[in-house]
């Protein structure tokens, strides 16, 4: 279990993020037609899992708005912003911010995710979503880069997450 902090106050992760050098946990969740995709589904390519707690909040907008500047040219990689948002919600996100290369999944068909990959909040206001997380897979899903962050209201650092990608 992790400690964050939400404006100061003290909250709680069910587990711990995936070590650097693990393999990562596959997962099913949910993209914007409403299917159901797991880590095959980016097959080959290296991975940039943003996990945010909604995007409608302005510290998830601005990190996925630089995350599609970063992603820029980038034919190798992808990235993935995960949310408890669900599809519709996501897609008008992306429609209105012009969000065209970053890819929208949720969880709404379960927390599994969040729970295997250790950020799911057991307590506080915000119990039963996510911390604010970034995980960097290479193309065959092991594990290069993970950062947790501590205050939940902060971005975390993308550049270092782009920079693991090499």
């Amino acid at each position: 279990m992790a400690e964050i902090k939400l404006h100061g106050n003290p909250i709680h992760t069910n587990g711990d993020l995936p070590p650097v050098g693990s393999q990562a946990p596959d997962f099913t969740l949910v993209d914007k037609d409403l299917n159901d995709v797991g880590l095959a589904a980016f097959a080959g390519k290296k991975k940039v899992l943003s996990v945010v707690g909604a995007l409608d909040t302005s510290t998830c907008a601005n990190s996925t708005m630089k995350l599609e500047k970063l992603l820029a040219g980038r034919d190798d990689v992808v990235v993935l912003v995960i949310s408890a948002d669900l599809p519709p919600t996501q897609a008008r996100f992306c429609a209105a911010q012009k969000i065209e290369q970053v890819q929208t999944l949720s969880m709404m068909r379960s927390r599994n995710f969040a729970k295997d990959y250790g950020i799911l909040l057991t307590d506080g206001p915000l119990a039963g979503i996510t911390a604010r997380a970034v995980i960097v897979l290479d193309q065959n899903n092991k594990v290069l880069h993970t950062e947790l962050v501590q205050e939940f209201s902060e971005e975390p650092d993308l550049d270092a997450a782009f920079a693991a990608l090499g």
